[in-house]
């Protein structure tokens, strides 16, 4: 189980969890919360399959969710000082829209 001061120090104090999103989704649609929470879910679903697939996502004015490539590259291990070999992978990306970044100013 993960501590409050955990949650806290690595979000600060302003978090709002995945309950408290839902509460405010449904209370700014007049869904009730187990449709609000089944939209989540659903929309979170569909976003992840998209980027599973290779495709992107595209809110105007919110943003885009894509998937990026990261290259092969070599590191070292922390712990033993040893080189290694990172495999090159595929990572979800997000590019905020331009109503989006306004409104965080």
């Amino acid at each position: 189980m993960v501590h409050f001061d955990t949650i806290t120090q690595k979000y600060g104090e302003n978090y709002m969890n995945k309950n408290e999103f839902i509460d405010a989704i449904a209370s700014k649609s007049g869904l009730t919360k187990k449709d609000a929470s089944a939209a989540l879910d659903a929309t979170l679903q569909t976003i992840t399959e998209t980027l599973a697939s290779g495709d992107s996502v595209s809110f105007i004015g919110f943003g885009t969710f894509s998937v990026g490539t990261r290259a092969a590259r070599s590191g070292v291990n922390p712990s033993t000082g040893a080189k290694i070999e990172i495999a090159a992978s595929k990572v979800a990306k997000f590019k905020v829209g331009a109503k989006l970044k306004e409104a965080v100013k």
